[in-house]
């Protein structure tokens, strides 16, 4: 029952938002709340949902100080040569726009971190997009690739969570992944072509404004707010910030927050323009964090009422016995839809530690096991349960559900690619003979 009220669960809220007879937010607090009463008192379900919008709180805090730290740093003109040299160097040239997206995207996501790469990367060119009248949605899936391809760093989270599960060094699983996530990325830079030419067929000649006048006034148009005289510190402040973050100095909700308060002092200092740049940002934070909260009480309530656990353990039986030789490909296959349904902690501490224990058998070593589980995480990154995808539709205005219709094939076309990358190079096999 409770694995048919799960699936049940996440099918109604896919259904609801890909429809459009929902917001994001409106199914991700009801939804959970219908199919939780039906095997939970009122009392359980609150403290469920008080459960997991605790566990999501630091998220909530990061996405709040990440989203006014990089806006306080759009608003000093921090990006302003930035934009202009990408614009200098795309021209009027959509294919080049959406090949520096992918190329820009990939290493500014080198930090793991999908909502630092997302506020960077949008921050930097949605001016350009809409100057240009390129479609933002090729921007929105361009950007998932690159995160679900750095998401497998060892400081990105699942590939230090797939090394603690199978007991083994980072690096083992890590190292010989780096071929696999560079075919990864050869095939995001394919898609980020093709996108391009569709758009250079649509659009046409484009008319942007090419004076030299025009490239040294901020895209937006907010000369009252810019500090060229502070570009260097503020340079020099972001940098230190995300080697912090790298690094894990400090949590990254306080590592934001102290960010954003040198901001505003050192830009600002007076109280009434930081006032007036927190006021001017409050409903973009409002928006994203409001989402976040929500999704606390749709993962509090799924693993609360048990559902959870019963979706990890009934993901082991879809798996036939003669499978068991090609355990590192059905892994990887498996992953995908594993880690869309389940939170990675699930997978990986949950699934994964049986998924090897069977292929242990043939002889598959957890090393491959986990390499192989790491190849679904492109998929992962259109969950409902993760938090950063909604900081990415929300910057661009874009609908939850338009972005999964639009993303979902190319995306899973990038996991086929890791998958087929990760075979040819034998760094998972494709069987095993026990």
């Amino acid at each position: 029952m409770l694995l048919a009220l799960g699936y049940g669960m996440v099918l109604t809220f896919m259904v609801l938002i890909m429809t459009k007879r929902m917001s994001a937010l409106v199914a991700l607090a009801l939804v959970p709340i219908a199919f939780g009463l039906l095997v939970a008192s009122p009392d359980a379900i609150g403290k469920m949902m008080i459960e997991g919008i605790t566990k999501l709180a630091p998220t909530g805090v990061m996405l709040t100080f990440g989203i006014l730290y990089f806006s306080v740093m759009t608003d000093a003109g921090l990006f302003d040569p930035l934009i202009r040299m990408i614009v200098r160097v795309v021209g009027h040239d959509p294919l080049k726009l959406l090949l520096g997206t992918a190329i820009m995207g990939t290493l500014v996501a080198l930090d793991g971190d999908g909502a630092t790469t997302y506020v960077i990367c949008i921050t930097a060119l949605l001016p350009i997009y809409r100057r240009l009248g390129v479609r933002l949605q090729y921007m929105a899936t361009v950007l998932l690739m690159s995160i679900g391809i750095m998401n497998i760093v060892p400081w990105g989270g699942p590939t230090a969570r797939a090394a603690s599960a199978m007991h083994i060094d980072v690096t083992e699983v890590f190292v010989p992944l780096i071929p696999v996530m560079l075919l990864g990325f050869i095939y995001q830079l394919g898609v980020a072509a093709y996108f391009g030419v569709k758009e250079r067929r649509r659009l046409g000649t484009l008319a942007m404004p090419s004076s030299d006048h025009s490239r040294e006034l901020p895209v937006d148009g907010s000369v009252d707010t810019r500090r060229p005289f502070m570009l260097i510190p503020n340079l020099l402040l972001t940098a230190l910030l995300l080697i912090a973050l790298i690094k894990g100095l400090l949590p990254l909700p306080a590592l934001f927050l102290v960010a954003t308060a040198i901001a505003l002092l050192l830009n600002y200092p007076k109280l009434k323009d930081q006032q007036a740049r927190l006021a001017a940002h409050a409903s973009n934070v409002l928006a994203v964090v409001s989402l976040i909260f929500a999704a606390g009480i749709f993962t509090g309530i799924l693993a609360g009422t048990g559902m959870l656990k019963e979706m990890s353990d009934g993901l082991l039986n879809v798996m036939p016995s003669w499978l068991g030789p090609y355990m590192a490909p059905a892994t990887a296959l498996l992953s995908a839809p594993a880690t869309y349904v389940l939170t990675n902690d699930a997978f990986y501490f949950g699934v994964l530690p049986i998924l090897t224990n069977t292929a242990s058998t043939y002889g598959i070593t957890a090393a491959e096991m986990a390499r192989a589980s790491l190849l679904g995480q492109p998929i992962h990154l259109l969950s409902p349960l993760v938090a950063s995808t909604y900081l990415l539709v929300a910057m661009l205005d874009i609908e939850y559900g338009d972005n999964q219709r639009a993303s979902l094939l190319w995306v899973f076309g990038l996991v086929l690619a890791m998958l087929a990358a990760a075979l040819l190079l034998g760094v998972i096999p494709l069987i095993a003979i026990p």
